[in-house]
């Protein structure tokens, strides 16, 4: 049940973008339009909610539990920066907006850029974790392996984000 969830989450976050964008420049209704986007934060309360409800209910904490604190971490973390993305994209195309920022290819400004795209997901992964862990004392004395795998694979996703952030500070790359 849980998986099916994270997936029906997951496209209704894009169902939801794609209507809001709609609403916002196809249909001229920006209230409208936005009215879909904030409605974003709801599909992660419902699964939180979800989630919560099938552990109180006795369910043995497995990695479909885990899977579902990563979405929501991911999401917390990601799904601004992605609207964003979008709405740019979607602004120049069909409103005459401006064209989207692209990100600097070279020297600081490109160090910086990766290490705000690095603190978004660390942000992700963190809240992931906090997640978990509130999953783990939730469940108490239950089998949390499989939470703690999650945990141990969002440290893999924070170290991973640092070295790339930290290879464009200490080798940037230069313009030829």
């Amino acid at each position: 049940m849980v998986v099916g969830l994270i997936i029906a989450c997951e496209v209704a976050f894009w169902v939801l973008l794609a209507a809001g964008l709609a609403f916002r420049y196809g249909l001229r209704m920006p209230r409208t339009g936005l009215a879909l986007l904030l409605c974003e934060p709801l599909l992660e309360l419902v699964l939180f909610a979800v989630t919560a409800i099938d552990l109180r209910n006795g369910a043995e904490p497995d990695w479909r539990h885990g899977l579902a604190a990563v979405y929501i971490g991911f999401t917390v973390g990601l799904g601004h920066s992605t609207i964003k993305w979008a709405d740019a994209r979607v602004a120049h195309r069909f409103a005459g907006g401006p064209p989207p920022v692209r990100p600097p290819k070279y020297g600081t400004a490109r160090a910086v850029h990766e290490w705000k795209v690095a603190g978004r997901w660390i942000l992700a992964a963190v809240v992931a974790m906090v997640l978990l862990q509130a999953a783990v004392w939730y469940v108490g004395d239950g089998r949390i392996e499989s939470l703690r795998a999650w945990q141990q694979r969002m440290l893999w996703v924070i170290g991973i984000n640092v070295i790339i952030a930290g290879s464009y500070t200490l080798f940037p790359k230069e313009k030829r």
